[in-house]
């Protein structure tokens, strides 16, 4: 039974063995070479004070091969599951093979389990390899990328650490349950996708905010969490400030709202988002003429305002990957289960 499965799914297996093993020669070739620049960037970096200028340089000259990079760990776990989870059972079923294996001395759920744990263990292991692999050599990229595209930031987090193995378990599974009960192989595909990314949304926008409870901050205004500040004369002058998702001293954090407070506590621009706030002062530091520099925010924060973050901070990436590994694992075992039990009571 072993041999059979493997004979069905050894030309796939074998291509995309080769396609990451070019992958390895890859990254081992450049990785090296781009931490070496990184370390080198950040010793001349720090004796200047001009770090921020040079991770938007080193980033913005990778920006292609991390965000390449970082696509192909996210869609792999969708490959295994339309590819080799969708088809896994629908192929057997279609052909009418499955009858004559089921009429030898091979059980339902021996033939299940073999193919099962075969290609299931083959998917995980390759996603987990190209995951740990994008992660190693993308470290550099990850620290000084901005915070859009930072380590904790939802398109990234998904394709670093160990979560791509419990991504193409749960899809792997997933595509040979939907096989089951689809019987068909095209729309079991495409099925499969889409609960998928049903799923990849929901997790960063639904669960993964609240694995562990978030941190809310108060914290003054300058650089780090300031995005750009204007002053507008009309209607009796303000000045707008538009804040970063960043929080002054947790570099990397995963900010889940920010918020710019008056004196009083009071939220100001009437949105929980990052957008722009207004601040009714254009006076001092703060007037049209001497421009809305440094001296400006240092103005607005004696006068009383502040940011209010709420964010989930770096240091909790391997708690998350873990947690969120193990979510769906159970999804995976919980579907596993049910194959199991459809193939032994329902499906003839």
């Amino acid at each position: 039974m072993i041999w059979l499965t493997w004979r069905q799914f050894r030309g796939s297996a074998a291509m995309t063995a080769a396609l990451l093993v070019v992958l390895a020669v890859v990254l081992a070739l450049t990785g090296p070479e781009l931490a070496s620049d990184y370390s080198a960037g950040i010793a001349a970096c720090v004796q200047d004070d001009t770090c921020d200028r040079f991770y938007d340089h080193f980033f913005g000259g990778h920006d292609t091969e991390f965000m390449a990079l970082t696509l192909v760990v996210l869609l792999l776990p969708a490959l295994a599951g339309l590819f080799w989870g969708a088809p896994l059972i629908t192929r057997e079923l279609e052909a009418g093979t499955h009858l004559m294996v089921w009429n030898q001395s091979i059980t339902r759920g021996r033939w299940l389990a073999v193919k099962l744990a075969l290609m299931g263990l083959t998917a995980v292991a390759f996603a987990g390899l190209c995951g740990l692999m994008v992660t190693w050599w993308s470290d550099p990229l990850d620290k000084s990328a901005t915070e859009n595209l930072a380590l904790m930031a939802p398109l990234v987090f998904g394709a670093r650490g160990i979560t791509p193995m419990g991504y193409a378990a749960f899809t792997f599974v997933l595509g040979v349950t939907v096989g089951m009960l689809v019987r068909r192989t095209l729309p079991a595909m495409a099925l499969t996708l889409v609960v998928f990314a049903a799923f990849q949304f929901a997790m960063p926008l639904l669960v993964r905010p609240h694995l562990m409870p978030p941190i809310t901050a108060t914290v003054e205004l300058g650089k780090t969490n300031v995005d750009g500040i204007g002053i507008n004369r009309d209607r009796g002058g303000y000045v707008e400030i538009r804040l970063k998702s960043a929080v002054p001293g947790h570099a990397g954090a995963w900010v889940l709202s920010a918020d710019l407070l008056d004196p009083s506590g009071r939220v100001l621009g009437g949105d929980s988002g990052f957008g722009a706030a207004r601040v009714s002062t254009t006076s001092g530091p703060c007037a049209p003429s001497a421009g809305a520099g440094d001296g400006c925010i240092a103005e607005i924060n004696r006068l009383g305002y502040r940011q209010r973050a709420t964010y989930q901070p770096l240091e909790r990436f391997w708690p998350f990957q873990w947690i969120e590994t193990g979510i769906y694992a159970l999804l995976t075992l919980g579907l596993s289960w049910f194959c199991f039990w459809w193939i032994r009571r329902r499906l003839s």
